[in-house]
């Protein structure tokens, strides 16, 4: 089957690359495992959830998936792509699973969960035929993934608000704390109360704070801010969630 639309890089490579056959089938395969175990190599180097073999799987079903619906259609056995269909939604669900909760009520793994996602969209592109769109989308992806996250520190790091974990040596220091906060001219929007550590003898907090004080809005960081809390003598411990 040809494509009706005609990728760039396939117009270079040749009519091969274009039909549906023996070889343009290990090349989609090839760069769908290759693209996918690039961006998997970068997740599982910062001990993420989902690592290199699950993003080479959920890339490589993809890839699989839009070649069967590509030859089924060329049958005439179907007139929609229904197993892409089902991988996508399949991927969604894999990703969903990567998501996690830990004892500090943070959400870990969003954005691998999110790349799972896009690297099975990534393979459906490269079983189609869209070279183009498919090295034009891992580049991106892994720009995204890789190169992004200092300036996304960066930008947190100097917003007005932010959440702190705050693990407190008695529930009568509570009161203290609130107190030093407000002396620095920082609002306490919200204090929740954690109950994983119900049993744990600590009196354990999520805060969110917001920054009024415009000297600190200025030349301090949530990082510099949190340091100076934690000279406090009834903190036992304190960090910004994520």
């Amino acid at each position: 089957m040809t494509n009706v639309y005609t990728d760039a890089i396939a117009r270079l490579l040749g009519e091969w690359s274009i039909t549906v056959n023996a070889y343009s089938i290990l090349f989609r395969v090839l760069i769908s495992v290759l693209f996918a175990a690039i961006i998997g190599w970068e997740r599982s180097s910062k001990r993420h959830s989902a690592g290199l073999r699950t993003f080479i799987l959920v890339s490589l079903a993809s890839t699989v998936a839009m070649l069967i619906d590509l030859s089924l259609m060329s049958a005439n056995k179907l007139s929609f792509a229904a197993i892409s269909a089902a991988t996508v939604v399949g991927g969604a669900m894999i990703s969903g699973n990567s998501i996690l909760f830990n004892s500090k009520s943070q959400i870990r793994g969003l954005t691998t969960s999110a790349g799972l996602w896009a690297s099975g969209l990534i393979g459906l592109a490269a079983g189609a035929g869209y070279y183009t769109l498919t090295v034009v989308s891992f580049l991106s992806l892994l720009c995204i993934i890789s190169l992004f996250p200092s300036l996304e520190k960066y930008l947190k790091d100097h917003s007005n608000h932010f959440e702190v974990h705050l693990e407190l040596k008695n529930r009568a220091n509570l009161q203290d704390f609130v107190t030093t906060v407000r002396k620095l001219d920082i609002r306490i929007d919200d204090i929740e109360l954690n109950p994983a550590y119900a049993n744990s003898g600590l009196s354990v907090y999520s805060i969110s704070l917001s920054i009024n004080n415009e000297t600190l809005k200025k030349y301090r960081s949530h990082a510099e801010i949190i340091e100076a809390l934690k000279s406090l003598e009834y903190i036992s411990h304190i960090e910004e969630m994520n």
